[in-house]
């Protein structure tokens, strides 16, 4: 009675709680553990943020996962503390990415999509990988494109304020316990948006800004699509982003023909890890720009 649109949420509910759980586990390890004892389950938690901001919180931005309104603010709260940063800012700006589909930048040097790889691109070409990477996080204030919505979007900058007041709090909790923790995990806090940014740089290379078929670049390879919950289906996303997350395999079938004929590009690697697809030139080295792609 509470799920919106499929009994199949309550997975990615569940393991939201358990990601916050997971990083309150470590907190209380911290001062029982060595240092290099933590690397691990640090590292764990770096790639568990790319994972959450590419399934779980994905997803919550296209079919929130509950009937009740009060409900999907809460959980936004919780995901916000889970991979910390606002769910509400990142709902406003990731709608402006399927705006823009990762376009190319117009006569006036601007994209739609505030995440495109062309958007710091020059020459018509994408960015380079390893500065899209490292960078694309922290080019704007948390705010910006937030705030260059109107209407009833623009009061919604109220909820990212009181979600980064949440995030604040856990943290200052997390400090209060251990200020020692909080800074041994701050750098890998900072992995794992870079780990989400590389996600979504191979989600885009490749695929077709002109071509509404070719929006995305997929890959489906079953391990990945199991756990980040079909997030590999990302041209057949892109095409129709409001699918709910566990139709995409029946909706890639519908879809495979046209998507052939349009060239929807398909890795044979999950999209973090596309610098080693088969068919990415190896002569290009990650600060780089990609002239093209077989």
């Amino acid at each position: 009675m509470l799920l919106a649109h499929s009994p199949w949420d309550a997975i990615p509910v569940v393991l939201a709680v358990a990601h916050v759980a997971f990083v309150v586990g470590l907190a209380a390890a911290f001062e029982r553990l060595p240092w290099w004892a933590m690397l691990a389950p640090a590292l764990l938690y770096a790639v568990s943020i790319s994972w959450n901001v590419n399934s779980i919180a994905h997803n919550q931005v296209h079919n929130p996962y509950f009937r009740w309104a009060p409900l999907n603010r809460a959980f936004n709260i919780l995901l916000s503390i889970a991979c910390g940063f606002s769910q509400t800012e990142h709902h406003l700006t990731h709608l402006r990415h399927h705006s823009g589909n990762s376009d190319r930048r117009a006569a006036d040097g601007t994209t739609v999509d505030p995440f495109s790889i062309y958007r710091f691109g020059r020459d018509g070409r994408p960015e380079a990988m390893l500065s899209y990477v490292i960078l694309s996080n922290y080019r704007d204030s948390p705010l910006h494109n937030a705030a260059a919505l109107g209407g009833r979007q623009r009061r919604e900058l109220w909820w990212v304020r009181i979600e980064f007041a949440a995030v604040a709090v856990y943290v200052a909790l997390l400090a209060w316990h251990d200020w020692r923790f909080v800074l041994f995990m701050l750098p890998f806090w900072s992995l794992g948006h870079m780990l989400s940014a590389l996600n979504g740089y191979y989600e885009h290379l490749g695929a077709n800004p002109d071509e509404p078929l070719a929006w995305g670049v997929s890959c489906y390879g079953w391990l990945y699509n199991l756990l980040w919950m079909n997030n590999g289906y990302h041209a057949e996303h892109h095409f129709r982003p409001k699918v709910h997350w566990t139709r995409m395999k029946a909706l890639h079938r519908e879809l495979a023909a046209r998507q052939r004929a349009a060239g929807v590009r398909v890795l044979r690697r999950a999209h973090g890890l596309g610098f080693l697809d088969p068919d990415h030139p190896r002569h290009v080295w990650p600060w780089r720009p990609v002239e093209a792609i077989a």
